[in-house]
């Protein structure tokens, strides 16, 4: 008998040596989710640096033809997980209206419903903007959100921000679809137009 738990305990010990072993000679791979405010936003050149804040307008346009757009309004966070997958840890939305040249084609509200992907690029410079958002550090990149609009369509919401500081490539506004509607021109911001321009917070 004594010498079947003396078996026992050598195997216990033995076992949780080798788990030891094991666990402490794998990598550690470290990484944590980004918690993040998206923001259309108004901006005047007024002051200087210029003054950023909430409850901007951004238009997209479609293809074939280019005369069908909508206009957004919007804000909202969510949680990119640090693997880069997507999530259902989201808040917000907005507004829309469609267009078929300067006719309203409807509106209403949108929510968004999840995280499909999040693009972090990087930190935008300190003091380049009068920044009356808050809420975290301003932020470079791209995300793109599902939704929902309130006649029942569903779509997708990409948003862009290229602010100060930001490496080439990303789209500054919004694109997005609307059903089938594919409005992925995204229309540019330029000078002396409040409108097309979007902010991250990373908190």
């Amino acid at each position: 008998m004594r010498i079947v738990s003396k078996w026992i305990l050598l195997s216990g010990v033995v076992s949780l040596a080798v788990l030891l072993s094991i666990t402490f000679g794998l990598p550690v791979v470290q990484g944590s989710a980004d918690h993040v405010r998206w923001d259309i936003i108004h901006f005047s050149a007024a002051t200087t640096p210029p003054t950023v804040s909430p409850g901007g307008v951004a238009f997209a346009a479609a293809s074939n033809p280019s005369t069908l757009t909508i206009k957004l309004t919007g804000s909202g966070t969510f949680v990119g997980p640090a693997s880069g997958g997507t999530s259902s840890g989201v808040t917000g939305g907005g507004t829309w209206e469609t267009f078929s040249g300067d006719t309203s084609t409807g509106s209403g509200t949108y929510e968004v419903r999840e995280l499909i992907s999040w693009q972090f690029a990087n930190f935008a410079p300190a003091g380049s903007v009068i920044d009356e958002v808050g809420g975290g550090t301003r932020a470079n990149g791209n995300a793109v959100l599902r939704i929902t609009y309130s006649d029942g369509s569903e779509g997708v919401l990409g948003v862009g921000c290229h602010g100060p500081g930001a490496p080439g490539g990303i789209v500054e506004g919004v694109i997005a679809t609307k059903g089938f509607v594919t409005y992925w021109n995204a229309q540019p911001p330029m000078g002396g137009v409040d409108a097309n321009r979007t902010l991250f917070h990373v908190m």
